[in-house]
């Protein structure tokens, strides 16, 4: 999928800065200049079975609780999804997660969750498929991605630790 003939398409407004490819947080703080919206950290998990699979989106300073977090999933226990997972449900490689990979989820297979905290923003920056790319993206915007890809966004309290 082309991410940028999706975006243009769908009427989807937004701001792309190349970078050297980024693999965590700590990369894109120390390689990314400052830009507008919010930044994320995406992470993508598995329930005990593999039968839910989740992306869950905080502010990019937040530590998860992991011991907690399946409860705000309504799931069993869960666990990050493997790069093979990651490839078959969002057509990505690992540290390329971003809410723009649910493009590829044609089966609609793949919960999305955001923090309440993170959904105060009015823009947001993700990967457009690949970590040497980031893109800036208003909340509107994000919503008309959202209804073009026919995903739904769950904004919940994600327990810190």
């Amino acid at each position: 999928m082309d991410i940028y003939q999706f975006l243009n398409e769908h009427g989807i407004d937004f701001i792309r800065h190349d970078h050297p490819p980024v693999y965590t947080v700590y990369d894109v703080n120390r390689l990314i200049p400052s830009l507008p919206g919010a930044k994320t950290k995406n992470l993508f998990f598995r329930d005990k079975k593999g039968k839910r699979h989740f992306l869950v989106m905080v502010p990019d300073y937040k530590k998860v609780n992991m011991k907690k977090l399946h409860i705000i999933l309504e799931s069993s226990r869960i666990s990050f999804g493997s790069p093979e997972r990651l490839k078959k449900y969002l057509g990505i490689e690992p540290g390329s997660v971003s809410l723009l990979a649910v493009v590829n989820d044609k089966e609609k297979e793949v919960e999305i969750f955001i923090d309440n905290e993170l959904w105060e923003s009015e823009a947001f920056q993700f990967h457009p498929l690949v970590n040497t790319s980031t893109l800036t993206v208003s909340k509107e915007n994000i919503m008309k991605f959202l209804n073009a890809t026919g995903h739904t966004l769950n904004a919940v309290d994600i327990p810190g630790k």
